[in-house]
């Protein structure tokens, strides 16, 4: 495995009786990457992390964390690993500071060490003065916080994130990703992300989508974007046939959410507004916009072209 690889997967699949949660992934993660891997409900994304991590065991295919096969040494890939799973970890009825030395006990941490790096951690979530306050009465921003410090408390190589965010509230979800963000910086690690907050994923290095539990390449968010369209139409009416017959022809078929429809628009020279006064009372409401992530994912999942090609 090339030295510079944090993550490196060849084959890996995962498969229940004759249904695959993961089929034949090939990933390759530079160290110090911010990597994303995105898809919907059911993909794989999950069972990808915890085959990562030996929480669970693949059927076939190999991996290697930080150089070193996941088989080889369980053990020691759980020293070199963090994550923080889609439900939290945490014993509401402790306090933070006996949910943090608990976890400092179990990677083996002397109580000099797990003192000074909760301490550490604690400030960098300027949660020091609450250490002795019992979990239940935080913030979920403030519990999620302690779950990222459970996650980082030994140093890990690569810490994984498991909609880490999930059921906050933008402000807690933009304090997060702060913390993360430092610790990427300061202490190099290499962070593997599963998010339903695509917004969060445009700070990625490199994206990968999966559905089925095939990964299907990514690339940078801001080449995605670009290599979309140029912008997208958003259009709602109640003559939603009418319409798309007279765009089809121009801008291809698009989404459709019951008078919702979206369309891609790779030509930089369409007249929006004459568009608009030509489609006149026929719509309801018409916007257009330049493309982000989130357009990304709904062009590779919900596509006219692909729906109903799903395995």
């Amino acid at each position: 495995m090339p030295s510079n690889l944090a993550i490196r997967t060849q084959g890996l699949t995962k498969q229940y009786g004759q249904a695959f949660a993961v089929e034949q992934l090939d990933l390759e993660i530079e160290a110090g990457q911010f990597y994303g891997l995105l898809g919907p409900n059911g993909a794989g994304k999950s069972t990808t992390i915890h085959m990562l991590t030996t929480m669970t065991s693949a059927t076939l295919g190999d991996a290697w964390i930080a150089g070193k096969k996941i088989t080889d040494d369980p053990v020691a890939i759980r020293r070199t690993v963090g994550l923080v799973f889609q439900d939290s970890a945490l014993d509401r009825t402790m306090s933070i500071d006996e949910n943090l030395q608990f976890a400092a006990a179990l990677y083996n941490l002397s109580p000099e060490q797990a003192n000074a790096r909760i301490d550490e951690l604690l400030t960098v979530f300027g949660l020091q003065d609450q250490r002795n306050k019992k979990l239940v009465t935080l913030s979920g921003g403030q519990r999620r916080a302690i779950d990222i410090a459970r996650g980082v408390l030994h140093k890990p190589k690569v810490l994984f994130l498991d909609e880490p965010t999930i059921g906050l509230d933008l402000p807690n979800r933009r304090s997060i990703w702060r913390f993360v963000e430092k610790l990427r910086r300061d202490e190099g690690m290499t962070i593997f992300l599963t998010t339903h907050y695509l917004e969060e994923a445009v700070a990625c290095d490199h994206v990968d989508f999966i559905q089925n539990g095939r990964l299907e390449q990514g690339g940078t968010p801001a080449d995605l974007i670009k290599q979309l369209a140029e912008t997208i139409l958003e259009i709602d009416t109640d003559k939603s046939e009418n319409i798309v017959n007279q765009l089809a022809s121009l801008f291809g078929d698009p989404i459709r959410e019951d008078q919702h429809l979206s369309f891609k628009i790779i030509a930089n020279d369409v007249d929006f507004s004459a568009l608009q006064k030509t489609l006149g009372d026929q719509i309801s409401s018409m916007q257009w916009r330049r493309p982000n992530l989130n357009d990304v994912y709904l062009w590779r999942f919900c596509a006219p072209d692909t729906m109903g090609s799903e395995k």
